[in-house]
């Protein structure tokens, strides 16, 4: 049993989240999107759903919450962005070396869809299970965490490169208190890279010396395969091909290719966050789809527990819910209805939804 006297879950606030450190190019999976309704919504596993499902409710053995005083903590991305993440960990320490430190506890928080938490919670379980130092944790690889949830969308490799560089963080801040040079073990880990350099990517806040490490790192070698994995390019795409940006980046790294449509940009945001239901779906079919993802996705979830929930009213977007049974009285019914409730029909509906308890 893990002792959690010292966890700061802190459901009230925003909810970050950590991933491994990646050192493989991106997998070439096919998207999983299916549709439902004339909506396109995603298709995760089912070792993603359950993990996601066990972390918002909070089942013994996940990982959702904070290590107090923790021994290694980092952060990455931006709440503007869409996306932010926190990972801590505890370590017990070598009395005579630092490098034989082994990590013993890892916990995240996450701003962030379903498979950002389901990938945090499968890192940090490699990450316990392994036993290892720090040192090692950094060559856990993005196939690592696909291979544990088995499989995730292409669109959403973004979400283990930011989970990446908050792991990165979290490790770099455990060098600096335990007098560790990482220089010297041939560890790269820069942070200024992030902070200094020309903005190259406004809408996410990316700058060239950050986009041309990641396109070494992780072997980009198209517009799309970047926005896949750092999301730089997937909003207004101005910096696709304006001078100095994505296109020149990749000329730079990789040489001029010839021009080639084989393939079109991907844009995980757009297709993700713009997602609009067909103009033919009624009121009555919008609410019986919601009336079915509730069915067969969150109240089975609810009842494990002794709860439930009714669907008072839906106005445009907007579900107004009443929690039911042990669910009713219980003080984290907030964080059920927007972490699973809310992401439940944001996957499988409409990225646009919002839950109102009432």
């Amino acid at each position: 049993m893990r002792d959690n006297s010292k966890l700061k879950t802190q459901h009230s606030k925003l909810m970050y989240g950590a991933f491994g450190h990646i050192r493989s190019a991106i997998m070439p999976r096919a998207p999983r999107l299916v549709v439902r309704g004339g909506l396109m919504t995603w298709n995760y596993s089912k070792k993603t759903t359950d993990l996601f499902m066990a972390a918002v409710q909070g089942r013994p053995g996940t990982h959702l919450g904070e290590i107090e005083d923790a021994d290694g903590f980092g952060e990455h991305g931006s709440i503007a962005c869409g996306d932010a993440l926190r990972f801590s960990f505890r370590v017990d320490r070598d009395a005579d070396d630092p490098l034989k430190d082994r990590i013993t506890e890892a916990r995240y928080l996450t701003f962030g869809c379903t498979s950002a938490i389901a990938a945090s919670e499968a890192l940090c379980s490699i990450i316990e299970e392994g036993d290892f130092t720090p040192i090692e944790a950094l060559k856990i690889t993005n196939q690592d965490i696909v291979d544990y949830l088995e499989g995730l969308p292409q669109a959403k490799i973004h979400c283990s490169v930011m989970g990446a560089e908050a792991l990165e963080a979290a490790i770099f801040n455990w060098a600096q208190k335990r007098g560790v040079d990482l220089a010297e073990l041939g560890i790269d880990i820069s942070r200024e890279e992030q902070e200094e350099g020309r903005l190259v990517c406004t809408c996410f806040g990316l700058t060239e010396p950050y986009i041309e490490r990641k396109i070494k790192e992780l072997e980009l070698k198209s517009i799309s395969e970047i926005t896949n994995a750092i999301k730089a390019g997937g909003a207004c795409m101005s910096c696709h091909h304006t001078p100095g940006g994505l296109q020149d980046l990749l000329n730079k790294v990789w040489g001029k290719q010839p021009a080639t449509f084989k393939e079109l940009p991907v844009l995980p945001m757009a297709r993700e966050a713009r997602a609009q239901p067909p103009r033919e779906m009624s009121p009555f079919k919008f609410a019986k789809l919601v009336e079915t993802v509730l069915d067969e996705h969150v109240r089975p979830q609810l009842a494990r527990d002794g709860g439930d929930l009714e669907i008072v009213d839906i106005k445009d977007q907007v579900v107004y819910v009443g929690m039911k049974g042990a669910c009713s009285d219980c003080i984290g019914s907030n964080r059920t209805i927007k972490m699973m409730v809310e992401q439940a029909l944001k996957d499988r509906v409409d990225e646009r939804i919002r839950v109102v308890q009432v």
